[in-house]
């Protein structure tokens, strides 16, 4: 295992920068926000610490980048900025995200509220659900796992389509598998920067995928099945549990990230480091580290410690009593799903702490 360690005075930079524009701006920052944020060049921190490699596939290994500090992002004439005439994150389901009607609105339902915590001060809104049809892609069976899966170019521009005049980015959700074109195996995810369009697909962070009993698995596409899309009626959905819901809020804020001009993190333990596989994007932590935080503050616009706040509340809300995984089978009417987020614990005592640095 290799660690990726910084300086003190490359991280004091990286975040604040030397411009004195930037120096001035980060001194006008809230005296809380400042102390929480100059934990990034603390060597004895226990909220921010320094990026591990685990083997030569993760990602900063196989994916040489250069980094971005908070003045490149600041400084890159093409970033896309939040305005008041489009300022709403649009999320557009495509396929059930769960084995029944109301799971997969409750489901959604909390994915839009974790993100209206996390993009604290921007609009998120549901557009109606739309089955695979409908976006007319192209699908496979995948030759090496078995499972279905659709064309995620194809859902990128019938997404393109459909963003609203108010959109600053329109993101697609699926627990279809993706692909992205015929010589790929799989994609976890893929986005347009240019159009504000992402599609995102959470099937592989079902706990049963890459098991010998995963039940996606189907036979070969018949050749008069190849444009029929009946295929995909009752095909499998994984159980929502809570690890679903943290992989899946883990992934849509990851590439939301993106849309603003946030680059892959190479600084510190960051929600924004790139992942190769399952077990790297399960080491990346939830939070923002500081240097990326200061950009998405700069971007939106919101104050750290009610952002933070907001966030807590997203896990306390509709939790009490949570099981570790919804109902396979629910009636469709009066059926109390509780927020699944036992997997968040951890995640909110770390919140916990750090607002205990801004409130001081």
């Amino acid at each position: 295992m290799q660690t990726v360690r910084h300086s003190e005075q490359t991280l004091r930079t990286a975040l604040i920068s030397k411009n004195p524009a930037l120096v001035s701006q980060y001194e006008k920052l809230e005296a809380g926000e400042r102390r929480l944020m100059n934990e990034a060049f603390q060597p004895a921190s226990d909220l921010f610490g320094p990026i591990t490699v685990h083997s030569p596939s993760d990602w900063i290994t196989s994916h040489p980048e250069p980094p971005q500090d908070f003045e490149e992002f600041f400084s890159d004439p093409y970033r896309k900025k939040p305005s008041p005439e489009k300022c709403s994150i649009y999320i557009q389901c495509i396929g059930p995200l769960g084995n029944t009607q109301i799971i997969s609105e409750k489901y959604v339902k909390w994915l839009k509220g974790y993100c209206e915590a996390f993009f604290y001060g921007l609009t998120v809104k549901l557009l109606p659900p739309v089955p695979i049809s409908a976006t007319k892609c192209s699908f496979r069976v995948n030759e090496n796992t078995q499972n279905l899966q659709i064309h995620a170019g194809h859902i990128l521009k019938f997404l393109k389509k459909k963003k609203p005049e108010d959109a600053f980015c329109v993101v697609g959700i699926t627990m279809i598998d993706l692909y992205p074109r015929d010589s790929w195996n799989f994609v976890f995810g893929q986005a347009s920067l240019t159009d504000g369009v992402g599609i995102f697909s959470f099937a592989r962070y079902g706990s049963d995928f890459y098991s010998s009993r995963y039940k996606g698995k189907v036979k070969t596409l018949q050749e008069k099945s190849s444009h029929d899309y009946c295929v995909f009626d009752n095909y499998y959905i994984p159980e929502v549990t809570s690890v679903l819901l943290l992989r899946s809020c883990k992934t849509l804020t990851h590439e939301i990230g993106h849309t603003f001009g946030i680059r892959h993190c190479q600084w510190l333990t960051c929600l924004m480091q790139g992942s190769n596989h399952l077990e790297e994007a399960d080491r990346r932590p939830l939070n923002l580290c500081p240097i990326c935080l200061r950009k998405l503050q700069c971007a939106i616009g919101f104050n750290i410690r009610e952002r933070y706040k907001a966030l807590v509340r997203w896990i306390d809300e509709e939790s009490a009593g949570t099981p570790g995984v919804t109902p396979k089978h629910s009636r469709e009417d009066n059926v109390n799903l509780p927020k699944p987020v036992e997997a968040f614990k951890e995640w909110k005592e770390w919140i916990i702490k750090c607002l205990a640095v801004v409130q001081n």
